[in-house]
């Protein structure tokens, strides 16, 4: 049974929750904030599914959460970086461990 969205909802913490309601985004969220930026790196971390992992990437940039950038080491690689908004969710989960 797929998921009730909560996209429209007046409530801005439901409407957040539409986005960051799995554990992947949060858990994406938390590595991101120590310093794990790369696709293969968040897979080793998190032990998901490549299909999973890129879906809630796509997600997480699609909201302004993260964005893409060029790899830091000028390699044909693209990284995944927190944006204000997203760094702004370490309250969250500080809040929650």
């Amino acid at each position: 049974m797929k998921r009730k969205s909560l996209q429209g909802n007046p409530c801005p913490v439901a409407r957040s929750l539409d986005l960051i309601g799995d554990w992947w985004s949060l858990l994406i969220i938390r590595d991101a904030l120590s310093g794990t930026k790369r696709f293969s790196d968040f897979q080793k971390s998190l032990n998901v599914a490549k299909n999973i992992l890129s879906t809630r990437l796509k997600g997480l940039v699609a909201e302004g959460v993260m964005r893409m950038e060029p790899a830091a080491d000028g390699s044909i690689y693209k990284e995944y970086v927190l944006t204000e908004k997203g760094r702004a969710l370490q309250t969250v989960l500080i809040a929650l461990s």
